[in-house]
């Protein structure tokens, strides 16, 4: 590790790729009240919670982050609204510093208790994942989801007044990729952008083949082409995200692609991941990654010291990732413990 006694800590990160993370994705729990098929196996072991951060070591991270110039952090979980006493966490973060954009992944399930609270405490943008608009077919997808739930939650949220709501949708073939007209009326209806992302290989499933059921934006985009009017609105930019989105002509909703597999975004890469167990990971589809919590639990911490440990893992920042269907994944854990 660098000697932060004989260096100053830099202003920005920068990797050795000369690209510069701004963008935080902090995972507050590896626990979730769905079973996502595409996230998850049905029996999960989820980490220990001695091993898990606390709120105040998950809060150390933020501002070691912030500090040395990330401007935005997204909270993700499992589903992170399902963790004890989250909101003192979304309260302290909204009040941080530096940090121009505070947003949250969720499935839903809580929104329609906490959206007003979450957009009190700071929150600007939520991400909700609705991959079907049939209760049975939602319910065989998350294995446990209830679907009116979930759609009360989008519409609190749409009421709730964030710069931004967006729904995510995993399309499978096989399984949902016939509702991809009726999930883009469905965001026109409410005015929110929606997203559809290709299924990444992580972790090792037994509920489907992904080879077989793999669908590329390309063919998505093509399903909706009868139906909507959709005109490029550029290409996918650090601020902006890794979608590829589109306009829909004479609506207020844009629908987004994000294609890991088919058209990868690595070159535009500008954030990194903090798992809920306190890894830093570089990529998403590698196990680059450092050991943060070793760092917070030292008995000589301090925030400087959490800084430089961040500050020396961007050199191991690989330039992409390699993600093939036909092979077993290089990445052995799930999507809940990737942290969104």
């Amino acid at each position: 590790m660098t000697s932060c006694s004989t260096q100053q800590l830099p202003e920005a990160l920068v990797d050795s790729f000369q690209r510069r993370v701004s963008y935080l994705r902090l995972s507050v729990t590896d626990r979730c009240d769905f079973r996502c098929v595409y996230c998850m196996a049905e029996d999960m072991i989820f980490a220990p919670k001695a091993e898990i951060l606390s709120l105040e070591e998950l809060f150390q991270v933020a501002q070691a982050f912030t500090e040395l110039g990330v401007s935005k952090i997204r909270l993700t979980g499992g589903e992170p609204l399902i963790r004890s006493n989250v909101m003192s966490l979304v309260e302290r973060l909204g009040r941080l510093p530096g940090l121009g954009q505070l947003a949250i992944t969720t499935n839903g399930s809580q929104l329609q208790r906490l959206a007003p609270a979450l957009k009190d405490a700071g929150v600007k943008r939520i991400n909700i994942s609705l991959d079907s608009l049939r209760p049975r077919k939602f319910r065989q997808l998350t294995r446990h989801g209830n679907l009116d739930q979930v759609i009360a939650g989008i519409d609190a949220a749409a009421a709730a007044g964030f710069q931004g709501v967006k729904i995510n949708a995993v399309i499978l073939k096989g399984r949902n990729e016939g509702e991809v007209v009726d999930l883009v009326n469905f965001a026109i209806e409410r005015e929110v952008d929606i997203a559809f992302i290709e299924e990444m290989p992580l972790g090792l499933i037994d509920d489907h083949d992904r080879a077989l059921t793999f669908c590329s934006s390309e063919e998505i985009r093509l399903a909706l082409a009868p139906h909507f009017q959709l005109q490029p609105a550029g290409e996918p930019s650090g601020n902006s995200g890794p979608a590829r989105y589109y306009t829909v002509t004479g609506r207020n909703t844009r629908v987004g692609f994000i294609s890991p597999h088919s058209n990868n975004f690595c070159h535009l890469c500008n954030r990194v991941r903090v798992t809920v167990e306190g890894r830093l990971l570089l990529c998403l589809g590698n196990e680059h990654s450092v050991d943060l919590r070793a760092v917070l639990r030292s008995p000589d911490y301090t925030l400087d010291k959490l800084k430089w440990a961040i500050v020396d893992a961007m050199a191991i920042k690989p330039e992409r990732h390699h993600f093939n269907n036909d092979e077993q994944p290089q990445v052995l854990r799930f999507m809940n413990a990737t942290g969104g």
